[in-house]
């Protein structure tokens, strides 16, 4: 009677007090340059260390993990145990900072580096990753979760990077037909089998989402594959939009963002800068006020802009706060001509833009990164380039190859 008595007390205190935990600010790179791709080339003269860190909202310290797993070319983990990493997939028991009790949304903070110096994780295959951020006690509890590359290079690419015009129809404004060719020649080595290689992933900047990919199963007027039947191999795509350079909102001044409500540009509103080339930017990237210091808050922010017609879809903001994708959650609300949003950020500067997409439910139909924008040769963007090839070991992967990094400029 007692022991009964006992477990429902430990019931009823475990349901009138459940512990929240929300995740924020969640952020990956390469090393130290958070502003980078999170790519990795372990031994190769890159960045040699993921970075993952955020902020975390709850009341209790947490007891999280991170979970790592092997993904194909399309971000689905691997079911196959040859590849689970198993014994080295998992980031145990995270150590936390405590944020400063200025910051009233969140009240930890975590950075960590993988491989870690304790041994815990690696990663063994060239390709992409997932990381999950889980409870400790049952990793089917995911709170977060984030992308990454593993690259050991085996074939040595070559890119090529040029200024072209669409010529398949009459583009008005002119400018809308300007694209650069991205080409990537390379000769596969004797030990790798050429009906294995199956295509090249271009990333532009930060969209990893919406990558541009070459496969070898048909060429057209703008993506074409050649191969000289022994070991040459050429991957071409000619329609890439060069767009803009980015919008930024730098909120890390406290002497003009002092409330908790804000505008992004004070009392500006955004236009559209199809004719105007913008400022430098991050590439997509972001860039956080240190989380040890007081004023390392968050701000409810609003984005406005007033498009200078009526567009054919919704207006969507997309930037560094949320990996760049098109989601109903970032869909601006129309105030007759007006559209904004309202969305909470910590402190820093984030590379942003406005896209006209429709979406059915959840699905994206169309996306029309430029009219808003602009499109201009002269924007200065970084392409990442992956080369794909079926291994057959370990009953068969999509295992990267090749990897470059090419600079519009």
């Amino acid at each position: 009677m007692k022991y009964k008595v006992f477990l429902f007390l430990v019931l009823f205190v475990f349901q009138a007090f459940p512990q929240s935990l929300v995740i924020k600010s969640l952020k990956s790179y390469g090393d130290n340059d958070e502003t980078s791709l999170p790519i990795i080339t372990p031994g190769n003269g890159g960045a040699q260390h993921l970075t993952i860190e955020f902020d975390v909202q709850s009341e209790f310290l947490p007891n999280l993990d991170i979970v790592f797993r092997f993904c194909d070319r399309n971000w689905n983990p691997y079911n196959n145990i040859f590849l689970f990493n198993q014994g080295k997939n998992i980031g145990y028991r995270l150590d936390f900072a405590k944020l400063p009790t200025t910051v009233k949304e969140a009240k930890y903070h975590y950075v960590g580096s993988f491989p870690d110096s304790r041994g815990y994780v690696d990663f063994p295959f060239s390709g992409k990753w997932r990381f999950y951020v889980t409870d400790s006690q049952d990793t089917s509890v995911v709170y977060a979760t984030g992308k990454f590359y593993v690259v050991y290079p085996a074939v040595a690419i070559q890119d090529t990077l040029k200024k072209e015009q669409l010529e398949d129809k009459i583009y008005f404004p002119s400018d809308l037909s300007k694209v650069f060719n991205i080409t990537t020649n390379f000769n596969l080595p004797n030990d790798l089998y050429p009906g294995n290689v199956n295509e090249v992933e271009i990333i532009d900047n930060h969209k990893i989402d919406y990558p541009i990919i070459v496969d070898r199963s048909g060429n057209t007027n703008v993506r074409q594959f050649y191969w000289d039947g022994n070991r040459k191999f050429s991957f071409i795509a000619r329609d890439i939009l060069p767009g803009n350079e980015y919008r930024q909102v730098d909120l890390r001044n406290t002497n003009i963002f002092q409330s908790k409500d804000v505008n992004a540009h004070l009392d500006e509103v955004d236009y559209s800068r199809f004719f105007t080339l913008g400022k430098p930017d991050l590439n997509g990237g972001s860039i956080l006020t240190n989380f040890s210091d007081d004023y390392a808050t968050y701000l409810n922010v609003t984005f406005t802009i007033r498009p200078p017609s009526e567009v054919p879809g919704g207006i969507y903001l997309v930037g560094a706060f949320n990996n760049w994708k098109i989601s109903s959650d970032y869909q601006l609300t129309n105030n007759y001509g007006l559209y904004s949003i309202t969305i909470p950020l910590k402190r820093g500067i984030y590379d942003y833009q406005y896209v006209i997409a429709n979406l059915d439910n959840g699905n994206l139909l169309s996306a029309d990164w430029v009219t808003l924008e602009g499109n201009n040769w002269d924007t200065k963007n970084i392409y990442s380039v992956f080369l794909y090839y079926n291994d057959p070991n370990y009953g068969g992967y999509d295992r990267i190859i090749g990897y470059q990094q090419i600079r519009s400029e």
